[in-house]
């Protein structure tokens, strides 16, 4: 399927109830709060810079994830908050940009309530990974005490990563490059994030590859069949009228039956998703619709 780079969540972002324009309209509050506290400091003559060794503003300091321990265990929400943090202007637009483009594709195929998960544990992990690598590498040992992370693009880069994971064969039309597979796109976004580690903003870069590892994980977990709801092994039986032996209500299925169940909607899945990316969406037929419907979450 060949779509618009601005296409896939235009409809979604101005649905204020979406999930796409709450988490939009979330970073965008935070951002204008910053720059608000800012301006305050500055009219009452206040220096909004928290020292020399750390250069930016005291309001950014609060809700920043720090990478010493210690001062993430006094300040624990900071893995939540540093997510929806931005400090100029050139720096939220591009994660918005990103979040509206990966996020309405996202929720079309995946829902938004996956969308939602996605994008607060990619960047619980991409926190995670950046607070263990400043406190494991002794590259960073004289950095740890005075690092922090902020932004969204660990969690932008987890949605990323997990729709293109779903569907690496989808096509968008990139001004400059013309047509690139989605695969292609979020593979060239992580090759230069490992080789920016040691260019600049290490803390960010690896942040990066951790929001892109849970998003590649969110969607080949169900698939590998792990954490899978497993029938019951043992018989219900009820008592029928003028019955005086138990009569079984349905036979549990083997393993082998549900894995050959699962295996076939599968193949079937995939066939459609095949159909969608060679004729589009509305090339399908509405039994195929519902079919996708119903089991793309599970």
């Amino acid at each position: 399927m060949n779509k618009s780079l601005f296409g896939p969540g235009l409809k979604l972002v101005f649905d204020g109830r979406s999930a796409l324009s709450k988490l939009l309209l979330i970073n965008v509050i935070v951002f204008l709060f910053i720059q608000l506290v800012n301006v305050g400091f500055f009219l009452f003559n206040v220096n909004p810079v928290l020292s020399e060794t750390l250069p930016i503003s005291k309001s950014v300091y609060w809700l920043a994830l720090p990478s010493d321990v210690e001062l993430l265990l006094l300040r624990p929400w900071t893995l939540i908050s540093y997510m929806f943090l931005h400090e100029s202007i050139f720096h939220i637009f591009f994660n918005m940009l990103m979040l509206y483009v990966g996020g309405g594709l996202f929720a079309s195929y995946l829902g938004s309530k996956k969308l939602v998960y996605t994008y607060i544990f990619g960047g619980i992990i991409g926190g995670i990974f950046y607070v263990v690598s400043f406190n494991l590498f002794p590259a960073f040992e004289n950095l740890k005490h005075a690092s922090i992370a902020l932004g969204a693009s660990a969690s932008v880069l987890a949605i990323l990563v997990a729709i293109a994971t779903y569907i690496p064969n989808f096509t968008m039309q990139l001004f400059l490059f013309g047509k690139v597979k989605l695969k292609y796109l979020v593979i060239a976004f992580i090759i230069l994030d490992l080789l920016s580690i040691d260019k600049g903003n290490p803390g960010g870069h690896i942040a990066h590859i951790g929001g892109a590892a849970w998003g590649f994980l969110s969607i080949w977990i169900p698939r590998l069949g792990l954490f899978k709801f497993k029938p019951r092994s043992k018989l219900k039986y009820k008592l029928g009228k003028g019955n005086t032996k138990a009569k079984p209500i349905q036979r549990p299925m083997t393993d082998d039956e549900y894995n050959t169940i699962k295996q076939n909607n599968q193949k079937r899945i995939d066939g459609i998703l095949d159909t969608i990316s060679k004729r589009g969406y509305d090339a399908l037929s509405k039994e195929e619709k519902d079919f996708l419907f119903n089991h793309q979450n599970k």
